[in-house]
């Protein structure tokens, strides 16, 4: 599915019922190590962004890491749908070293990246970028 496909069907900002699919399609992106083209699994990270459910964050960090080119192509705040302080929270309270190296990330990108922060406003530079 491409970009255009994805967005036809889920919308930018899709509706909960559809997160679970979302979920699933980015991680067979994650696990695609065929795939150069990030432009699919960017948009799903948005698609889950949009959705705002802080439990996303740890799929849109894995897809962040799956290689150099992800990793500055996934927007850091895009780890935040749910809201900056409740994904420091939501890390804060979960174990595993994944959680540690994510919270780490995201405290060391504050005060570069979460000046100002709003959700609302990235959604709305994303609907500008694919002219939705």
């Amino acid at each position: 599915m491409n970009e255009e496909e994805l967005l036809q069907l889920y919308g930018l900002e899709p509706d909960e019922v559809h997160r679970e699919a979302i979920r699933q399609l980015l991680q067979q992106e994650i696990e695609n190590r065929k795939s150069e083209d990030n432009e699919v699994l960017r948009l799903l990270c948005i698609m889950l962004f949009c959705i705002g459910n802080v439990e996303d964050t740890t799929l849109i960090w894995k897809a962040k890491r799956k290689n150099q080119d992800t990793g500055s192509y996934i927007d850091v705040q895009l780890l935040c749908g749910a809201g900056h302080e409740q994904t420091l929270f939501y890390l804060e309270n979960m174990d595993g070293e994944q959680a540690h190296k994510e919270l780490l990330y995201l405290k060391h990108c504050e005060p570069y990246d979460f000046v100002d922060f709003s959700n609302a406003e990235w959604v709305s530079n994303y609907k500008q970028y694919y002219g939705v």
